[in-house]
C-alpha cells in the first residue's frame, strides 16, 4: 500500500465493506481479494478489523469512517514502528479478559479495555473480540476519550498501568 495515500485507499475498501453489508453479505472471507488483503496485511490490518467496523456503522451508525481510519492508523505506527512491519503471531485469549462488570478507582471497562486496546496495538485480537464494540464505545463516551487517542495512550503507557489509569482519570475529569 501507497503510505502516502493509504488513507484513501483505506476509505476505497471500507466503503467496499459498508455497501456489501448493506447487501447482506455477512461472510467476511468473501469481502477482499487477495491483493486488498495484501494491502491491509502492509499496514498491519486484517480483514475483521474493516469488517467489524462496517457492520457496526451499517447497523449502529458508529463508528464512522473517520473513526475507523484513525484507529487503523494508530495500529498501522504500532505495527511499522514497535514491529517493524512483521505481525506478532501471537492471540489474545477472549476468555482471559476481565469481566465487562470490573472495575478500576471506580471506572468500569477499565480494566478490560486496557488488554483489548494493547491486543488492538499488536494485531492480537481474536475474530471474536472486536476493540471498539459497543461496550468499548460506551466507556470511551462516558470518560470522554477517543478510540484511538485510548491507543495512543495504551502505547505510551504499554508497560505502566497505573499511570494509564491515571491518564484515564485525568481525561474524565476534565
Amino acid at each position: 500500500m501507497d503510505h502516502y495515500t493509504y488513507q484513501k485507499s483505506l476509505k476505497i475498501i471500507w466503503e467496499g465493506a459498508v455497501a456489501k453489508y448493506k447487501e447482506g453479505c455477512r461472510e467476511v472471507e468473501s469481502y477482499f481479494d487477495e491483493a486488498t488483503l495484501t494491502e491491509l496485511a502492509s499496514i498491519g490490518l486484517q480483514a475483521i478489523d474493516v469488517y467489524d467496523y462496517a457492520e457496526d456503522f451499517v447497523t449502529r451508525g458508529e463508528p464512522d469512517f473517520e473513526t475507523f481510519l484513525m484507529v487503523s492508523e494508530a495500529r498501522r505506527d504500532y505495527f511499522l514502528t514497535v514491529q517493524e512491519g512483521k505481525p506478532s503471531g501471537n492471540t489474545l485469549d477472549s476468555s482471559t479478559l476481565p469481566p465487562k462488570t470490573d472495575e478500576v478507582v471506580g471506572i468500569v471497562w477499565l480494566p478490560r479495555i486496557m488488554p483489548k486496546a494493547i491486543a488492538k496495538l499488536r494485531g492480537e485480537l481474536p475474530p471474536e473480540t472486536m476493540y471498539g464494540c459497543g461496550g468499548d464505545r460506551n466507556f470511551f463516551k462516558e470518560n470522554n476519550i477517543h478510540p484511538a487517542e485510548f491507543l495512543r495512550a495504551a502505547w505510551a503507557y504499554e508497560d505502566e498501568t497505573s499511570k494509564l489509569i491515571d491518564w484515564v482519570v485525568a481525561r474524565k475529569s476534565s
